[in-house]
């Protein structure tokens, strides 16, 4: 079988094939209402990075041991304009 095969061919029973499309429904609605949750968490989440940042520059981070190194503000990162946090459920195959 090569590496990159992710499946097997087998036949799937009418009941098995339901119960795969309710547990797939299941974990859509689940998926729907973390992702709800964690676009209800953006302004939180953009004060936790801010205060994570303005941290790294005021007390530094542990480089080794006991060893800070502050961080410029100009080596912070920015986010991209027009790109949002997301939530990552799936791993996509190649291409996906």
């Amino acid at each position: 079988m090569p590496f990159k095969t992710k499946s097997i061919e087998h036949e799937i029973s009418p009941e098995e094939q339901a119960w795969l499309e309710q547990e797939i429904a299941e974990q859509e609605d689940r998926f729907a209402a973390i992702a709800r949750e964690m676009e209800a968490l953006e302004p939180r989440r953009r004060k936790w990075y801010q205060e994570f940042f303005d941290r790294i520059t005021a007390l530094g981070f542990n480089a080794d041991g006991d060893n800070k190194v502050r961080i410029a503000a100009a080596d912070l990162p920015v986010q991209p304009e027009g790109r949002k946090d997301q939530v990552v459920w799936k791993h996509g195959v190649d291409g996906d």
